[in-house]
């Protein structure tokens, strides 16, 4: 995902009024449910941090990025694999 697509989407999403939550898949299968739209911090370059729960930063990018999923990790499709 190029990082203009990756900064445009993630703003649109966080945008919505009223929010909706949703889901960013990474490499490696690890899910970012976004369930709020303070829970990121986003740079124009194409580069994130997710606050998680419990606060711990996860610091991701337009190349970690498998997919976006519009709708909470409860509903999203099975994780994407790697084979």
């Amino acid at each position: 995902m190029t990082a203009e697509t990756f900064v445009s989407t993630l703003e649109h999403l966080m945008s919505r009024t009223p929010f909706k939550p949703f889901t960013v898949e990474l490499h490696g299968g690890s899910r970012l449910e976004f369930d709020h739209r303070l829970v990121v911090a986003l740079w124009r370059e194409g580069k994130a941090i997710f606050a998680s729960p419990g606060g711990v930063p996860i610091y991701f990018d337009n190349e970690s990025v498998v997919q976006i999923f519009d709708a909470p990790a409860s509903d999203a499709p099975a994780a994407h694999t790697n084979r």
